[in-house]
């Protein structure tokens, strides 16, 4: 489908495997005539291969999730990230964990992908991104050592700012921690705005969005396609 004459390639479904197969697909004739790539979750290792390209994709529910009772507010959004990629929006209303002001283009998707990217020096996060990162079912404990490989790694240095969206079912850390406490301890040391509870990941809503979009940080304010 990456070559073949089509508007937009939706994945069925996320779980397992994208890794396996990403780096035999035809990326060179891709980014010369690109189309929109859509889905979340496992996803995020082909959403990686398109930004390492400069092609932008879509971070949306995939075809199951719009199917199990999607809301009227996500399937809205699904179709205006494909018809409308452009529009400038506000979005969600997140806790601030670090303040601050900050632009850059939108790059990222699930956390426990990203960091299986570093591992295996896969991951590009060019300078000046706002990272989106989100999970589920991770123990708190878990998302800490994710977070501190990418840390180590040097993979965030290049990072304007962190959007974090949904971490359902991440149990907090046995001393009580919560993930929002390990969120923002993980990522102080930046010195970068960070915002938590954007309305994407694998809870509901699970609000659809480009990467590749230019995206304004202030404070609790976050507006999508903004130059």
């Amino acid at each position: 489908m990456l070559t073949d004459d089509v508007k937009a390639i939706v994945a069925a479904r996320g779980g397992y495997g994208a890794m396996r197969i990403v780096e035999h697909l035809p990326w060179t004739e891709f980014a010369r005539r690109p189309k929109w790539i859509v889905g979340f979750s496992d996803v995020t290792a082909i959403h990686a291969a398109a930004w390492r390209r400069g092609v932008a994709s879509i971070h949306a529910p995939n075809v199951t999730s719009l199917a199990r009772g999607a809301s009227p507010r996500v399937r809205a959004a699904w179709l205006a990230a494909l018809e409308r990629p452009r529009a400038r929006r506000r979005w969600g209303t997140p806790r601030v964990l670090c303040g601050g002001e900050a632009s850059g283009t939108l790059v990222g998707g699930n956390l426990a992908v990203i960091h299986a990217l570093a591992a295996a020096g896969r991951l590009e996060i060019p300078p000046g991104s706002v990272v989106a990162l989100e999970d589920v079912a991770e123990p708190a404990y878990r998302v800490d050592r994710m977070l501190t490989s990418l840390l180590f790694g040097g993979y965030l240095a290049n990072a304007a700012a962190i959007l974090f969206g949904g971490f359902e079912g991440c149990a907090e850390r046995a001393d009580g921690r919560t993930i929002d406490a390990v969120l923002e301890e993980r990522t102080r040391a930046l010195g970068i705005p960070v915002v938590a509870g954007m309305p994407f990941g694998h809870g509901d809503p699970n609000d659809a969005f480009v990467l590749g979009a230019n995206v304004r940080v202030a404070g609790g304010d976050v507006i999508v396609g903004e130059r």
